[in-house]
């Protein structure tokens, strides 16, 4: 099994102490698709898996989740997290087993999530005493500092309920003069560079492991259209996710970090549990 490069309490004390300059914000990959960003002293927390709950539910079937890459945090130690999000239902992005000792650390947690979505949260998280805080595609919702705005996603495709509600989300959040993408799961389609051209973040979070039906599972970028993605939409710097979390569903960084060369596009690979720390541009 793969180890953090930072857990428990060498994680928790890298955070704690990450300066809260207004003019720095840092980021942690915390493993699949889950990013902590801290800026000053606000917290979000992007579609956290900190469980092993997927790893018990398939035990023994034909689609056993078998963990890749160690749990780096006990998620009821991330009590300075101000708010969560949820891209869609799927567990690896809305995991009661971790969504629920959060929110017991945090009585009253916000939970940021696609609007279409609430019934089914509801029905998931049962009593965690969380704030569902319900956003849909280019809508916007302020929160614990941020400004997040929601993204169609297709994974597979841009599925809308009987009132045309997206089910599935990208987060565009904005803090100080910064932005960030957070993709959750989604492939390429017609509308997503053309929004990320106009909104231009400057981090994005882009899944990398790619749509391979034969896995019997749901699609994302691969490591060649995540690259080509953040090239497109000037973004100065590209972070893959989705990777290194279960075996039958991940992919090498090695066909995102080789097309991120090709195309010139910064980029950086992380370790679960390793930070990223960016200063604020100079002014022209």
């Amino acid at each position: 099994m793969i180890i953090p490069f930072q857990q428990d309490d060498a994680l928790l004390d890298d955070i704690r102490h990450a300066s809260a300059d207004a003019g720095t914000f840092h980021l942690w990959w915390l493993g699949q698709s889950g990013f902590l960003l801290k800026w000053q002293h606000h917290h979000l927390l992007f579609d956290p898996y900190l469980s092993d709950s997927l790893t018990e539910k398939y035990a023994g079937t034909a689609k056993e989740h078998i963990r890749m890459t160690g749990r780096c945090i006990d998620p009821a130690r991330l009590t300075m997290v101000d708010a969560v999000t949820s891209s869609h239902n799927h567990t690896d992005h809305l995991d009661a087993a971790t969504l629920g000792p959060l929110a017991a650390a945090r009585p009253g947690l916000p939970l940021v999530l696609p609007e279409a979505n609430l019934d089914f949260a509801r029905q998931r998280l049962g009593d965690a005493p969380l704030t569902l805080t319900p956003v849909d595609d280019s809508g916007t919702v302020e929160v614990a500092g941020f400004s997040i705005t929601g993204l169609a996603a297709a994974h597979n495709t841009i599925e809308r309920d009987a009132q045309g509600r997206c089910h599935f989300l990208s987060f565009f959040v904005r803090f100080g003069p910064w932005s960030v993408f957070h993709s959750g799961d989604t492939l390429w389609h017609d509308h997503l560079p053309h929004r990320l051209i106009h909104y231009q973040p400057t981090i994005v979070l882009l899944p990398i492991n790619g749509h391979v039906p034969a896995r019997g599972v749901a699609g994302n970028l691969n490591g060649t259209e995540a690259a080509a993605l953040a090239r497109c939409c000037g973004a100065a710097l590209a972070i893959p996710h989705h990777f290194d979390m279960f075996t039958f569903n991940t992919a090498s960084p090695e066909e995102f970090t080789t097309a991120c060369h090709r195309l010139q596009q910064p980029h950086r690979v992380l370790r679960c549990g390793e930070k990223i720390s960016w200063p604020q541009p100079p002014h022209p």
